[in-house]
């Protein structure tokens, strides 16, 4: 999602000393107005709060400190609820525990979690029959140091990479396909520029290598000498991908491909069959793949299709009837994408065979090839899908859909590495029922339960109802909403409801299970998740109907599914609460001015609500390669117009304001901290009595994810649920 805006200020701001916030502050800090203006296509512009972008300067440290300090006293009522909140979350969860086993390259692979550790381990132990793919069952209750499996071999332990860090992420672990080698990244500041190491698992020596500022982690060549990876330009764009070869210093390390394009991200990766590197540059409605042969490694990297603006597609390596091929999954023939074969070489788009054509009524999202089938992931009717098509020596046998019964659901594909492999492992949750992890066997059909999420205390999911309602938008479009409650929840009335929405960049927000929720459902609410456009979830005209020029469809459909809930029953105004986070920030900040009498409380997370700033300056992180989300305000003046009738920094009025809790990180090179932090001291200032009930909350340490580790991520998500608990009247509710 996009970043914040550049500083815009005619003059240099006047330094005065920073405030040391007061332990116990009485009443909350008002920022200084400093106003900065700026004139574009003959519009002025004014911006008291510009100042507050200087980051590293003492008084916004300062004011920073403040706003913690007055939203740490104005909770100081909702201590006690937030200790029972995390320890309910914490005595559900399972804390020693491992995942399912994946197989790989002679391996089965698990992630292992240990009681009062933040981070765990990641571990391997070698297949032991290779015509068996039953995954083995490791010992759940085995303690830090003890094997869950005889032969453990603990590749990473996690908590000790993490180790005097107050930040810590791992971008990526990646073995070698000879298995020599295993490479991984961390990223102990929150900025999401990882730093790769390599390690040789038969001895356990950390190589000299270092591989700096890289975007994520590394991929492998085949031959497993060589890393490739990408970094970031000074706009935070995934802009150059480079070849290192191992035990020589990055200063020397090869660039493959330089993106010009502002528009465009790159990122490379090898085909499952790993016979083929792939390199990909993509902005938000175009791509472009090259690719180089394992086996004709002279031909060099190969462009399989130039750019046509317009048109995207991907590239998946598969064996069809015996021949090499490329999948390719592209849009040029409907929005809903067709996917369509070529031969394994560059191929202009009149030599794309459709293997299944565009159909406007299914949404197709990916396509995965193995040696014996092909899996498809799409969706219709606003629910995912998995379609496999089995393969024989002639070509395509078959094809049909992984069949689940349940109204509101959501399945994936994941976790299934190995080309030859004839079982599919995919995972399947609604918002009642947790995470399932299953295999289904593609050669006889059938599924394998192989391990549920536990949920500890005796959780029953049939003590609660799901439910897909509809609502209707002012245009007359019909928008879903998936709910989840105790059940009967609502037999005596509307019920308290939390109310989640996003809807850009075609994510779809799909039915999902939380741990967390539970104490929320437990004390007698509701979670709602209104599926607007902009999102993915009813297809690609869903995406096209809530962006660019169409985005306040975005916010009246969410005020359309909250009035829907309270006109059904199930809410009312006076204990809705909304959230939503970065793009569905904005997307709060927007109906916090639009509808601001439907919502008890709003929770925006790190939110993009200053866009007109942060699209007016081409050198702040991830604008350019926005344009086609939100326009270009600073080229078009329609564009400028437009964003200015709904960016909420730009709207904030006199009010009334419901209730609102901001949180930001100050690492986060998405949303920029400064973002939310103009935003709250503007809404404080603009009303009559300029005391707006609205907190900031500033991570000191985070990104844009918040926190690292799952006990701080658990407090973190406690201190929004008491907020929201209270604004619900629920704060002094035992749950059941």
């Amino acid at each position: 999602m996009a970043t914040d805006s550049s500083p815009l200020p005619d003059q240099q701001p006047e330094q005065v000393p920073a405030q040391i916030p007061a332990v116990q502050p009485s009443e909350p800090p008002l920022a200084a107005t400093r106003t900065t203006t700026r004139e574009i296509h003959g519009r002025v512009r004014t911006d008291e709060y510009e100042w507050l972008r200087a980051k590293d300067s003492d008084e916004v440290t300062g004011y920073l400190a403040a706003e913690n300090a007055w939203t740490q006293a104005s909770t100081a009522h909702l201590a006690d609820l937030r200790e029972s909140l995390f320890e309910e979350i914490r005595t559900r969860t399972r804390e020693t525990d491992l995942s399912v086993p994946t197989r790989n390259r002679g391996h089965w692979y698990y992630s292992r979690s240990f009681e009062g550790r933040e981070y765990g381990a990641t571990c391997r132990v070698p297949v032991t029959d290779p015509d068996d793919w039953t995954p083995p069952t490791p010992a759940e209750d085995a303690a830090h140091g003890q094997p869950a499996l005889p032969g453990e071999e603990v590749l990473l332990d996690l908590d000790a990479l993490a180790e005097g860090h107050e930040f810590f992420s791992l971008g990526g672990a990646a073995i070698s396909p000879d298995g020599t080698y295993l490479a991984w990244a961390v990223d102990t500041v929150g900025d999401e520029r990882y730093t790769i190491r390599v390690k040789v698992l038969a001895t356990g020596e950390i190589l000299e290598d270092v591989i700096e500022g890289a975007l994520g982690g590394g991929t492998w060549d085949r031959s497993g000498t060589h890393l490739y990876y990408t970094t970031v330009d000074e706009s935070w764009r995934a802009d150059k991908v480079w070849r290192h070869t191992l035990g020589t210093s990055q200063d020397t390390d090869d660039l493959v491909h330089h993106e010009t394009d502002e528009r465009f991200f790159v990122g490379v990766g090898r085909s499952r069959s790993d016979r083929f590197l792939v390199l990909a540059a993509g902005s938000k409605t175009t791509s472009e793949y090259r690719f180089l042969d394992a086996e004709d490694e002279d031909a060099g990297w190969q462009l399989f299709c130039a750019r046509t603006e317009g048109v995207d597609y991907n590239l998946e390596h598969a064996v069809i009837g015996g021949e090499d091929c490329f999948l390719v999954l592209h849009n040029a023939t409907g929005p809903d994408y067709e996917l369509a074969r070529t031969p394994a070489a560059p191929t202009p788009r009149e030599g794309w065979t459709a293997l299944i054509p565009h159909d406007a009524s299914t949404r197709l999202e990916d396509v995965d090839a193995f040696a014996g089938h092909l899996v498809v992931h799409q969706r219709s009717d606003g629910l995912t899908q998995l379609r496999v098509l089995d393969l024989d020596e002639n070509g395509i046998s078959d094809d049909y859909l992984v069949h689940f019964d349940a109204e509101v659901y959501t399945v994936g594909a994941s976790g299934n590495p190995v080309f030859d492999q004839p079982v599919l492992r995919l995972g399947y949750t609604s918002m009642a029922h947790p995470a399932s992890i299953y295999d289904y066997d593609v050669r006889s059909r059938t599924l394998t339960p192989r391990r549920r999420t536990p949920v500890l205390g005796g959780y029953d999911p049939d003590d609660y109802e799901e439910h897909r309602l509809w609502a209707t938008s002012p245009d007359g479009t019909r928008v879903p909403i998936s709910l989840v409650a105790r059940t009967g929840a609502n037999a005596d009335g509307p019920v308290p409801t939390l109310l989640y929405g996003y809807g850009s960049y075609e994510a779809s927000i799909d039915p999902y299970f939380s741990i967390a929720r539970l104490s929320l459902l437990d004390r007698g609410a509701a979670f709602a998740i209104a599926h607007v456009r902009g999102g993915g979830e009813m297809g690609r005209h869903w995406y096209d109907d809530g962006k660019m020029a169409h985005k306040q469809n975005t916010f009246t459909d969410f005020v359309a599914c909250a009035r829907h809930l309270v006109e059904a029953g199930w809410s009312s105004p006076e204990t809705l609460v909304a959230e939503g986070a970065s793009a569905g920030g904005l997307l709060m900040g927007a109906v916090a001015t639009q509808a601001p009498e439907m919502f008890a409380g709003i929770v925006a997370g790190v939110p993009f609500v200053d866009n007109l700033t942060t699209m007016l300056d081409a050198t702040l992180p991830l604008t350019v390669t926005e344009y086609d989300e939100w326009g270009n305000p600073e080229a078009d003046a329609e564009v400028y117009d437009y964003i200015a009738s709904y960016a909420p920094y730009d709207n904030v009025t006199s009010g009334p304001y419901p209730p609102i809790l901001a949180e930001t990180s100050v690492n986060d090179t998405r949303v920029l901290y400064v973002e939310p932090t103009k935003w709250v001291a503007r809404l404080r200032a603009s009303v009559p009595d300029r005391r707006p009930e609205v907190l900031l909350r500033t991570e000191m340490s985070g990104g844009h994810g918040g926190v690292s580790g799952r006990y701080k991520a658990w407090k973190d998500r406690a201190f929004a649920l008491a907020w929201m608990l209270d604004r619900m009247g629920l704060a002094g509710i035992d749950p059941r």
